[in-house]
């Protein structure tokens, strides 16, 4: 059953899904996000990791509105070491380059040391690059 986070107004910001046949997790961002739902979503998907014992996650951010820039630093510097300590190892980001969200995605990927990621356009693609870490354990 998916795990869903909501914001102040009772909207959905981010649904966490368990997907126990390709051994990931994978979290769909949606909105407009402050720095406190990121922090909380975050930590959600990083505990549902942690738990399932799965070392993958595929992250849908092609529903955000808007830019995360404002939490840029922090996923950099606080979260990405500890979610790499919580066992993630490889991350598939998908985006939507043209939009502020996935410029964002870029400086993350660009500036990311803790573990593996890649940022794609296309959900098929992420998918199958995924699969060659989640599935080969």
């Amino acid at each position: 059953m998916p795990q869903e986070l909501t914001n102040s107004f009772g909207k959905v910001f981010l649904t966490i899904y368990k997907d126990e046949r390709n051994r990931w997790i994978h979290v769909n961002w949606m909105g407009y996000l402050t720095a406190d739902n990121i922090k909380a979503g975050a930590a959600a998907y990083t505990a549902a990791l942690a738990n399932a014992g799965f070392d993958c996650v595929l992250n849908d951010t092609r529903l955000i509105i808007g830019s995360w820039n404002h939490s840029l630093d922090w996923a950099l510097q606080e979260w990405s070491p500890n979610a790499a300590k919580a066992g993630l190892k490889h991350l598939a980001m998908v985006t939507t380059p043209e939009t502020f969200a996935g410029s964002t995605a870029a400086a993350f990927y660009a500036n990311l040391e803790a573990f593996q990621a890649q940022v794609f356009d296309d959900m098929d693609n992420a998918k199958q690059w995924l699969r060659q870490y989640s599935l080969n354990r």
